[in-house]
């Protein structure tokens, strides 16, 4: 089964996103991620840090305008200290460890 399949698209067109320009396609347009989803963003350059709106979505990519450009993308992921534990979801379904030696093979 395809990745992605039935999953709608992480964007809506009319809707606005800050976004970081990571690269150049062939057109020429900058390309932008919102939630690994590709997005085009046209007169931008890499590096660009704009707030987009989203004019058309497709299946697998989304077509956007430079609402502004004067705009700062966090990009920063918050890690836990070290000490600090992470909480399962309370619906987290149970994992049951197993270790190489005791999965069989066909």
């Amino acid at each position: 089964m395809s990745e992605g399949v039935g999953v709608s698209p992480p964007v809506e067109e009319g809707e606005t996103y800050k976004v970081k320009i990571e690269d150049i396609g062939k057109e020429g347009d900058g390309v932008a991620k919102v939630e690994n989803f590709v997005v085009f963003v046209p007169d931008t350059d890499v590096g660009d840090e704009v707030e987009i709106e989203i004019t058309r979505v497709l299946r697998t990519l989304a077509f956007g305008e430079v609402a502004d450009r004067d705009v700062e993308v966090d990009e920063e992921i918050e890690e836990p200290e070290e000490d600090e534990e992470i909480e399962e979801p309370e619906d987290a379904p149970e994992v049951e460890e197993v270790t190489v030696d005791e999965i069989e093979l066909e």
